[in-house]
Order: C-alpha cells, then structure tokens, then sequence
C-alpha cells in the first residue's frame, strides 16, 4: 500500500467552525508548510517536522536549511503527516503519524504531538493515545468543532471492517482523548481526510485508496457519517494523494495539494473559484515550487509579522535552485559533470542545488557553485555548459561568470548573459545546457529555452 503525509489548518476566510477567534482577528499575508522529506531512492529521507514559508502560497521556502526543525524521541522515533492546527488561543499545535519510514505494517496507538505559541519553539512533545486497536493511526488532522467546545482529531485506521476508515476522536487539550468513532466509511479503503470550511459548508477531501484518486465530501454539519461525495475523482494522471486546500490571502481563489509517490515526492497543485462547485483546473508547474523533497504537505495561514519571526529564526536556504520557464517540471542539474535540465525528483538530489556566488570575473555578475562538489562551478566550453573544478585561471572566471537579466520569455523570471560572450546566453536544447545568442528578436522557443527562475 502506498502512503503519504498530511497537514492541515484553519483556513483565512473559513468560518468559526475551523478558526479560532484569535485567528479570525488577524490579517494573514503568508502561509505555512509543514512536511517530511524522502526522494526517489530515499537519500533525502528525513522523518522530523520541516517548515517553509511562502507570500503568494505557491512558491515556497525551506527553512533551516531544509532541515527538521522538530525531530520524535517517542514510539517509533520518526514521523510522517505532520498537522499544525492554530488553536482558540491563537497558539499551535503539531500532530504526527507515528510512523519512521515506509513499513506500513507498523503499528502503533498514538499520534506525536507538539505545542507551540509561534512555530519558532516546540514544547510539552508527547504521545496521544487515540485507540487501541492492532492498526496504525496516519495522516492526522485536527479541527475546532463549536457545537461541542472541543477539537476534532480524524484519522485514518483499520477497524472491523477489514479496510482503511477515517476514525475521529474529540480532545480539549490534546493531552487525552475520547473514546474513538468512526467518522466516514465509504466502504473501501479511505486515508488522509483533509478539512476546510467555506459559506457555512464543510466540506472533506479524501484519497480513495482503492485507485489513489482524490474525492471531495460535504456536510452541513461536521457530524460523523454526515459527508456525502460531490466531486467527480480527482486525478493527475498518476496516483495521488494527501489532498491539501488552502485558500488564496489576497483572491477568491482556493488552491488543492497532492502528493504521488512514482515518483516519490512530486507534489501537484489544482485551482478553483468556486469551492461548493467541486471543478478544479490542474496547474502549470510553472506556477508553483515546492520545498525540495518535500512530502505530504499541510498548509496554514500566516501573519506577515509571523513570517517574517520565522524567517528569522530558521534562516532561508544558502543554496538555490533553477527552474526551466519551458518546462517547469525540470531544474538545472550537473550530471557526469555535464550541465542539464532534468525532472524532478530525481537523486542525487544536490545535483540540483546551487550556491549563486558573486561572479569569479565580475563580482556584479553571478557563478553557479556546486553544493555537492563545492570545488566546482558551471562553465562554458565550447558553448557547452559542463561542471569543472575552478582552475585559478582568468579563463575560467570568465566562462563561469553570468549577468541576470529580465527574463527574456517573463520578465518576472530570469536570464544568464554569458560575461565573455555577451551576445550569448545559457539557454537549454534537447535539455543540455549551453550558450546562444538570443535577442529580442529571437524566435519564442529560444526565448522560452533561456529563462529561468531562481528559486528553492
């Protein structure tokens, strides 16, 4: 059985049901991310709680480096699905799969849990026993539910009918709980419920486990066994999973978040304007960036003054990588010390990462330093971008130096002008770098083939 993580969180414009009156008060300018990271052959496995931060929702920033910023030292000692929920008070909470790596044979009765007054510390770490019953406990989410005066916990596990069910419990300090129920059963294999609500609707998105496809439910009330399908099976093309939905700070927008595991790790992203319509219009990769091997992710709503104290305290990332404009799913790479675009994910994922230092011939300009092999810079050689150890000559600094300039295919994304062939940029054919002239004049594919976009 495949599996990914979850996240969750109140939504800015969701009703009383999800926020809490503190959060409701605010002004949200940003978003959170929480994950956990793998890659394709796993060298990027992590099992801690990592953040990103992001201004529009899309485009994203690891934090610490992209490393955990909160690691379990309970039960299995790794997690999966991390969940912040924003509390009454305005404080967080961190919820978790019990579950380090990929053995979904595991079981465990708990769920790793967090406190935290600003996701800048963690505190009170524990396990929160939510059943008993000789199955796991994945994907966890929380909500407010003010008919009761208590929070919500909906998961997924395995109970008398042989197959995978959303169960819920209910908690006012996520220190005990209730006795568990089940809250949805369609009669198959049911993961990774996800909440929001909008117009005085609830509404539930789900993966359907039996052919990794995304549903949505709705409900007017948030009562067990009250949500009823109102979307047609939400695809990419592949199996997905995780379902996230977060809506935009600044429009009536609302985004959706899946995940898929072949390959392991590549997040999609839909988007609606009408969430009770249940249509979603898959995005352009063009669009989005994920946090590099993130998995499973979780959104919530920020404050400006809380990204920025975030930012502050975790630090952005020292290294960067590169979107193609063209084909937005591939990022610049050194592979046999060959200068390339590649899809991601792919391993060795550092392969993808670069530090952009000032310019070795013109501090003005730009060089793209290596992360994994630190002793080496992307060069030309005969017009051809290959990845070679700095050799101190002036040659060298000139080859490996670049001026950025407004994209020529988005001004808003960049392009690389070659410091000792200024009519030349780097610009990719049949997906291996090089130099070419390009101008203003030239044909939209070459335009398109030398823009970029510096990201993470």
């Amino acid at each position: 059985m495949k599996r990914r993580s979850v996240l969750a969180a109140g939504l800015a414009g969701a009703s009383a049901v999800l926020l809490p009156d503190a959060a409701r008060a605010a002004t949200y300018s940003g978003y959170a991310m929480a994950y956990f990271t793998e890659s394709p052959s796993m060298t990027g496995a992590n099992y801690g709680l990592h953040l990103a931060v992001s201004t529009d929702g899309l485009n994203w920033t690891p934090l610490n480096q992209n490393n955990a910023v909160a690691t379990p030292t309970l039960g299995s000692k790794g997690l999966r699905d991390p969940f912040i929920l924003r509390k009454q008070d305005g404080t967080f909470v961190v919820l978790a799969t019990d579950l380090n790596g990929t053995d979904w044979s595991y079981q465990s009765q708990y769920l790793h849990v967090w406190d935290s007054a600003d996701l800048r510390t963690f505190s009170n770490y524990r396990l929160l026993k939510v059943h008993s019953l000789a199955t796991h406990a994945w994907a966890p989410e929380a909500y407010w539910d003010a008919s009761r005066g208590q929070y919500a916990i909906v998961y997924s596990a395995v109970n008398g009918t042989g197959h995978n069910v959303l169960m819920v419990n209910y908690t006012s300090d996520f220190v005990t709980a209730s006795a568990n129920t089940v809250f949805y059963d369609p009669g198959y294999d049911a993961i990774d419920g996800s909440f929001v609500t909008a117009g005085g609707v609830n509404y539930m998105y789900y993966k359907n486990n039996s052919n990794s496809t995304l549903l949505g439910t709705k409900s007017s009330s948030l009562a067990a066994g009250s949500f009823s399908v109102y979307t047609g099976a939400i695809t990419p093309g592949r199996g997905v999973e995780a379902p996230q939905i977060s809506k935009s700070n600044t429009s009536d927008v609302w985004y959706m978040w899946g995940d898929t595991w072949s390959p392991n790790g590549r997040f999609f992203c839909w988007q609606t304007t009408s969430l009770a319509g249940g249509a979603w219009t898959l995005l352009n990769d063009r669009a989005y960036t994920q946090p590099l091997n993130s998995k499973h992710l979780g959104i919530t709503p920020l404050t400006g003054t809380e990204v920025a104290n975030l930012t502050a305290k975790w630090g952005t990332p020292a290294w960067n990588r590169i979107k193609s404009y063209n084909y937005p799913d591939r990022y610049v790479r050194h592979a046999s010390n060959v200068g390339r675009i590649d899809a991601y994910p792919f391993d060795p994922y550092q392969d993808q990462q670069w530090t952009l230092v000032p310019g070795l011939a013109d501090a003005a300009g730009v060089s793209f330093r290596s992360v994994n092999y630190p002793d080496r810079y992307l060069r030309h050689s005969n017009y051809a971008m290959v990845l070679n150890a700095n050799d101190g000559t002036s040659t060298f600094a000139a080859d490996a130096t670049f001026y950025k300039a407004a994209g020529f295919a988005d001004s808003g994304w960049t392009s690389f002008r070659s410091y000792n062939y200024p009519e030349r940029y780097l610009r990719h054919s049949n997906y291996v770098l090089r130099i070419d002239p390009v101008t203003s004049s030239s044909a939209a594919a070459a335009k398109q083939d030398a823009t970029f976009r510096i990201g993470y």
